[in-house]
């Protein structure tokens, strides 16, 4: 049964009474009174000859399905393209009568007496404009939201909304209330890319609109306030509010008499099996990973709606530069042998001193695998997390990196210790470092170049864990951390993008940046116009960055990341990084103009022998000083081509004074480590150490790779010790939290 032609009398007694006025008028003083008369005539006379001059225009592009358009940096160079559009219209007679009541009972109830406009809803949307806020549909009547849908663009402008109201009033006049019905119910946005009750109904219930009952309408009129806030598909949270909007709306039905007792009773809402399961469409391919990261970037720092973004015509500029993300893909496609099909690869790399993100590399396929090695994977740290500690303890004076510290290996230290816990290093033979190598007494840049976990440990505790985690924070990182001793030896896990950005926040002199992928965005009406502007924070003094990137600095020219500074043709630093039992593997390193973090890892992740990396075939076992430094030379040395050849500042020494304290290792560990020092004599070049004879012989460097000739050098490191063999054998050290999409790096498994 339709609703047909007919006069507004029978149509007040059909749809929805008349509303009593309430309250009574205030009383105004009478020159008030009189003042504004006068400003009511003059604002009547404007209406009329804005009325009048106003033209009903012909129907935008929402009537035709666009697309979205997204850009790499350039603003030329397209990367790809979406559009959530689908669109089915239909006769208003096929559209059953409690399905439009049911809408008519969500938005507008007095439809078919009003004359197409909302006087106090005007109000309210005029008021929350001049506020700074954003007006939600709920004000506007039917004929409002079918203008602005139809006719108009989406900006958000009082200019538009006047025009919005002279168009409505014009329409009411020229076209039955019935026409303009039926066109709303074409031209609403009902969430799933769905456009139109028809293409609603098939997204949602798998039917026609014909077969719809009650509760499927009253549900559909729900919808269309905020399709992410009431599809029961996308979580409980959403469930509950389509639960609670339905029942308010079947209520209205009763109250209006266009449902009786026994079929509000009936109408319950629809179960999970009703609802038709819907993944919405992706792009695919390695660029599908930004292009998703483009469209939340949308929703949440642009605030456009759904249904905004669906409606297509958006240009977008993104801030990833072209060549650089095809030379990540083919770092990554290249270093990766075919045989390990279960190494998973991340690579971000960001602009210091901005944020943007110039290049992703998430997976390989983005349409086969939502789940980004790039910004939802969480790794355990390893010794790239090294940092923050030198960092905390610069800041808080206790050091110089001229100090010397003792790099004997193994070491026990109290605050090592956690009878019957996962961090009882002294139980387990004290802290070591790779290999059980006994590098003697060295200096702060010596020890950070060889990624010396003996005398990192000594510094965290000089430092304190606290401060250590409060530095990575500070620097960028967003994960959960859990201060601990054990934390400078990477025991959090983190994202591949927060390690990006917590680098580039040093190569930046200490100013962070907040990550972000969208520069420009348009529409092809121009009713939109937005270009990004950096958000950026001084975090870190000048003078402490300049001491901790020389040290970092020590890194690519003579320790774990050698391969890089034989390579590159301009100053750079950074840190290798890899987790016990090689479960993840990290090289995270910047230019003055550019920070990229590489991380790896196994299988999904998860803390069990097949993950572990330990022979990768063509590799054998995999540190972050074997693949990963290469992905991260051969993509950087293609990124910064043609840059201009800029220098780090030189160290500023800071704390010239400090001689650290003792810290006292267990009386019954026969430890002979004697104290820190300083350095006498300033030398502004690295130092040359002479190490001590390991106590154990290493073992053979891993296999080079097969298209690489050069010998390799082995990343010092895993960061914490190997169980003793007697007990939990092939249990990690410290265990490694499961990679999870949620990425809250909460405390391991």
């Amino acid at each position: 049964m339709s609703i047909t032609p007919r006069s507004r009398a029978e149509a007040r007694q059909d749809a929805s009474p008349r509303r009593g006025r309430k309250g009574a008028r205030r009383s105004w003083p009478r020159r008030i009174l009189y003042t504004l008369l006068g400003l009511f005539l003059l604002g009547l006379a404007g209406v009329g000859v804005a009325y009048a001059m106003t033209d009903v225009p012909k129907p935008n592009d929402l009537a035709v399905a666009q697309t979205n358009v997204i850009f790499f940096a350039d603003g030329k160079t397209e990367m790809g393209r979406f559009s959530e559009q689908n669109r089915e219209p239909v006769e208003l007679k096929q559209i059953p009568k409690h399905v439009q009541q049911a809408m008519l009972a969500a938005e507008d109830r007095n439809f078919y007496e009003n004359n197409g406009i909302s006087p106090t809803g005007i109000a309210r949307a005029v008021w929350v404009a001049v506020k700074g806020g954003e007006a939600t549909q709920g004000g506007s009547t039917i004929t409002q939201q079918y203008v602005k849908n139809y006719f108009l663009s989406q900006d958000r402008t009082l200019s538009r909304k006047a025009r919005e109201i002279l168009i409505s009033v014009k329409i009411d006049g020229q076209q039955s209330k019935d026409q303009i019905l039926e066109n709303y119910f074409n031209t609403i946005y009902y969430g799933r890319g769905a456009y139109g009750i028809q293409t609603a109904a098939k997204a949602y219930f798998g039917k026609d609109v014909s077969k719809l009952t009650p509760a499927e309408g009253a549900f559909l009129a729900s919808a269309i306030r905020g399709p992410s806030f009431y599809d029961p598909r996308l979580g409980a949270e959403q469930k509950k509010n389509a639960q609670t909007r339905s029942g308010y709306i079947l209520d209205a039905m009763k109250d209006q008499g266009w449902l009786t007792a026994e079929q509000r009773a009936a109408a319950t809402f629809p179960t999970d099996k009703q609802f038709r399961p819907y993944s919405p469409p992706t792009a695919g391919g390695a660029n599908g990973y930004v292009i998703q990261k483009v469209k939340e970037e949308l929703s949440g720092k642009l605030k456009l709606t759904e249904a905004e973004t669906a409606r297509g015509g958006l240009r977008i500029v993104t801030t990833i530069d072209a060549k650089k993300q095809k030379a990540a893909q083919d770092a990554v496609r290249e270093r990766i042998p075919k045989a390990a099909t279960d190494i998973k690869v991340g690579l971000v790399s960001i602009k210091p001193g901005d944020g943007a993100v110039e290049a992703l590399y998430g997976g390989t396929d983005y349409a086969k695998n939502q789940f980004s090695t790039a910004t939802d994977a969480t790794m355990q740290a390893g010794s790239v997390f090294k940092i923050f500690t030198l960092i905390a303890a610069l800041q808080g004076g206790e050091i110089s990196i001229r100090n010397t510290f003792n790099g004997a290996s193994p070491q026990y230290f109290e605050e090592f210790e956690n009878p019957g816990g996962e961090t009882d290093f002294n139980r387990r033979g004290g802290v070591r470092n790779f290999n059980q190598e006994d590098y003697g007494r060295i200096t702060v840049a010596t020890a950070t170049a060889n990624s010396v976990n003996t005398v990192y440990a000594r510094m965290n505790i000089l430092a304190g864990p606290e401060k250590t985690a409060a530095a990575a924070a500070a620097a960028g990182i967003t994960t959960k951390l859990t201060p601990n001793y054990a934390n400078v030896l990477g025991s959090d896990s983190v994202k591949v993008i927060d390690m990006a950005n917590a680098y580039a926040t040093l190569a930046a002199e200490g100013v962070r940046a907040t990550p972000y992928f969208v520069k420009k965005v348009s529409t092809t009406d121009e009713s939109f116009d937005y270009t990004a502007k950096p958000s950026t924070k001084r975090v870190f003094d000048k003078e402490l960055v300049s001491d901790v990137v020389y040290s970092m600095r020590q890194v690519i020219e003579r320790g774990s990341g050698e391969y890089a500074g034989d390579r590159l043709d301009r100053e750079a630093a950074g840190k290798t990084g890899t987790s016990s039992d090689n479960y993840s593997a990290w090289f995270d390193g910047f230019t003055p103009q550019l920070a990229t973090a590489v991380g790896m890892y196994k299988g999904d992740g998860k803390v069990k022998e097949a993950n572990q990396m330990n022979d990768v075939p063509g590799w054998g076992p995999i540190t972050g000083g074997t693949i990963p430094v290469r992905i991260w030379t051969d993509y950087m040395r293609t990124a910064t081509d043609g840059m201009e050849r800029k220098e780090f500042p030189e160290p500023a020494y800071i704390n010239r004074d400090a001689v650290p304290k003792q810290t006292q290792p267990p009386s019954d560990t026969g430890d002979n480590t004697s104290e820190p020092t300083r350095e006498p004599e300033p030398d502004p070049e690295p130092e040359t150490t002479t190490r001590a004879p390991s106590s154990t012989t290493p073992p053979p460097s891993p296999t080079p790779e097969p298209t690489t000739p050069e010998p390799t050098t082995p990343d010092p490191e895993p960061t914490q010790p190997s169980p003793e063999p007697t007990k939990s054998p092939g249990r990690p050290t410290i265990p490694v939290p499961t990679i999870s999409p949620s990425g809250n790096g909460d405390a391991p498994s």
